[in-house]
C-alpha cells in the first residue's frame, strides 16, 4: 500500500499545484517566470537574426542586385537602339534628300532633251515653211511674171483691137509702148 500512498500523495501534489497556478493568473504575467522568458526571448531573436542575416537578406540581396542589374542592362539597350533609331533616321532622311535632288536633276536633264527635242523640230519645220514659203514665193513670182505677161498681152490685144476699132491703124510698137507705160504706173 505504500505505493498507493505515494500515488495518492503525487496526485494531492499536483491537484494543489494546479490550484495555486489557477490563482496566480496567466503564465506569461507571472514575475517569477520574467527571467526564464526574457532569456528565451532573447535566444529567439538572435536565431532569427542569424537565420535572416546568414540566409534571407543574402537571398534578397542577391535578387535585388540581379535586377538592377538586368534594368540597367535593358536601360543601356534601349539607349543602344535610340541611337540606332535616331541614326537609322538620319540616314533616312538624307537618302530622302539624295533622292529628291536626283530627281530634279532627272527631271531637268528630261526637259532639256525634250527641249532639245522640241527646238530641232521646231528648227524642222521651219526649215520647211521656209522651204514651202521659198516655193510658194516662186510659184508666185511665176504666177505673177505670167499673169504680168497675160495682162500684158492682154492689153497690148485690146488696145490694138480698140485702135482698130476705133478706126485707126495700130502701130504694135506704139501700143506695147503705151501698155507698158500704162502697167508701169
Amino acid at each position: 500500500m505504500t505505493t498507493t500512498n505515494t500515488t495518492t500523495e503525487a496526485v494531492a501534489g499536483a491537484a494543489e499545484a494546479g490550484h495555486e497556478a489557477a490563482k496566480a493568473g496567466m503564465p506569461q504575467l507571472d514575475f517569477s517566470t520574467f527571467p526564464n522568458q526574457i532569456f528565451w526571448l532573447l535566444v529567439t531573436l538572435l536565431v532569427i537574426y542569424f537565420v535572416l542575416s546568414r540566409v534571407a537578406l543574402p537571398r534578397i540581396g542577391a535578387t535585388l542586385a540581379e535586377r538592377k542589374g538586368a534594368i540597367t542592362n535593358d536601360l543601356a539597350a534601349a539607349e543602344e537602339l535610340k541611337l540606332k533609331a535616331v541614326a537609322a533616321e538620319k540616314a533616312y532622311n538624307d537618302a530622302l534628300v539624295s533622292a529628291r535632288v536626283e530627281a530634279g536633276k532627272i527631271v531637268a536633264q528630261a526637259k532639256a532633251d525634250i527641249q532639245k527635242d522640241l527646238d530641232a523640230a521646231i528648227a524642222r519645220a521651219d526649215a520647211e515653211i521656209a522651204a514651202k514659203a521659198a516655193e510658194s514665193e516662186k510659184s508666185i513670182g511665176e504666177i505673177r511674171a505670167g499673169a504680168l505677161e497675160a495682162v500684158t498681152a492682154v492689153a497690148t490685144d485690146t488696145a490694138g483691137e480698140l485702135v482698130a476699132a476705133l478706126g485707126g491703124k495700130a502701130d504694135a510698137a506704139a501700143v506695147q509702148a503705151a501698155v507698158t507705160a500704162a502697167l508701169k504706173g
